[in-house]
C-alpha cells in the first residue's frame, strides 16, 4: 500500500467509525480530566461556492498542508464545490499504530512530548489510529488555536509562580507523571499530584488569578480551576465543597474549597488532587506541580 493509499484508507476509516463530530463545549473540554480524543473532534466541511483550500484552512486556523495530509484527494490543492472534506481540530496528521506500540515510542518517533500525545488521544492505550499534532507551524502555514480561556499570552521566560494549596506541608500520596495505576496495574499519565490531607481541610489559591471553572466535572469530582498570569493555570480537584464562583478574582491564600473524596480518586486516602497547566497551542498542557509548590 502506497503512502497516498494509506492516507485515503485512514481518512475513510474515520468516516466509517463515525468518529467525526463537532467541537465540544470549550469550557467543559478544558476542565475535563482528559479532553475528547482528537480523532473524535474532526468535522466535515462541505465546500461552498468560491471557497479555496487556502480560505478553508484560514477559516479553521489550519495549515493548508494539514488539510491535504488528512484528505489526500486534495493533493493538487484544488477543492470541488459540494464535496466534503475532513477538518481536524489541530494541525497534524493521522498514523497507523503498530501492534504493541506505546505512546512513549510514538512520541520519540515523532519528536513530541509523550504526555501531550497521550492526553490529545484521550488518555487511552494506543490502538489502531493516533493523531500526531504538529506545532511550531510557520505563520504562512497556519497556527494552532490558542485556548479561549487563557488570560494572557505566555512569555518565553515567565516569572516564577509559586504557593501552596494547603495550610501545612502535606505528604505526596501519588506523584505526577507516568505511573502504575494501583487499582488495575496499568501504566497511565497522572496529570497532577495527590497531596494527603484530612477531609474538610481548607484548600487555598496558590497565587492571584481568576476562577474559570467551579463545579462537578467527571473524574475530577468537585473542581476549581484558576487562571493566572503568563498563561498558567492551577486546578484543585476531588473537593468536598466549593467556596468560589466562576469569574471571581482571587488572591494568593484565598479559600477555594475543602478537601473531599468526590470524583474518581486514584488512591483511597483522602487528598487534594492538584495540577498546574500551561497554555499552549495544544490546549492546557500538564506541568510538574513541584516547580510551583512552595509553602
Amino acid at each position: 500500500m502506497t503512502v497516498s493509499d494509506r492516507l485515503l484508507f485512514l481518512s475513510g476509516f474515520i468516516f466509517a467509525l463515525g468518529l467525526v463530530s463537532t467541537h465540544p463545549n470549550p469550557v467543559l473540554a478544558q476542565a475535563s480530566n482528559c479532553p475528547t480524543p482528537a480523532l473524535e473532534r474532526f468535522q466535515r466541511h462541505k465546500v461552498g461556492r468560491g471557497e479555496t483550500l487556502e480560505s478553508i484552512a484560514q477559516r479553521y486556523n489550519l495549515a493548508p498542508k494539514t488539510i491535504i495530509d488528512i484528505n489526500p484527494a486534495l493533493k493538487n490543492g484544488r477543492v470541488t464545490v459540494g464535496s466534503g472534506i475532513l477538518i481536524p481540530p489541530y494541525n497534524g496528521f493521522i498514523v497507523q499504530v503498530a501492534r504493541g506500540e506505546t505512546w512513549r515510542e510514538l512520541a520519540e518517533k515523532y519528536k513530541i512530548r509523550p504526555d501531550v500525545l497521550f492526553e490529545l488521544n484521550g488518555c487511552q492505550p494506543a490502538s489502531q489510529l493516533a493523531f500526531i499534532p504538529v506545532a511550531n507551524q510557520s505563520r504562512d502555514r497556519g497556527n494552532l488555536p490558542t485556548p479561549s480561556n487563557s488570560t494572557s499570552t505566555p512569555t518565553n521566560n515567565p516569572p516564577k509562580l509559586s504557593g501552596y494549596p494547603l495550610p501545612t506541608l502535606a505528604q505526596v500520596g501519588f506523584p505526577y507523571g507516568w505511573q502504575l495505576n494501583p487499582k488495575n496495574g496499568e501504566v497511565f499519565f497522572h496529570s497532577g499530584m495527590d497531596l494527603l490531607a484530612a477531609p474538610g481541610t481548607p484548600v487555598n489559591a496558590i497565587a492571584p488569578g481568576k476562577v474559570v471553572f467551579a463545579g462537578e466535572q467527571g473524574t475530577y469530582g468537585n473542581l476549581v480551576i484558576v487562571n493566572h498570569s503568563d498563561g498558567l493555570q492551577s486546578r484543585y480537584a476531588q473537593l468536598d465543597s466549593i467556596k468560589v464562583k466562576v469569574g471571581q478574582p482571587v488572591k494568593q491564600g484565598d479559600l477555594l474549597g475543602t478537601v473531599g473524596t468526590t470524583g474518581q480518586p486514584t488512591i483511597n486516602q483522602p487528598h487534594l488532587h492538584f495540577e498546574m497547566r500551561s497554555s499552549s497551542s495544544l490546549g492546557w498542557v500538564a506541568k510538574d506541580p513541584k516547580e510551583h509548590l512552595k509553602q
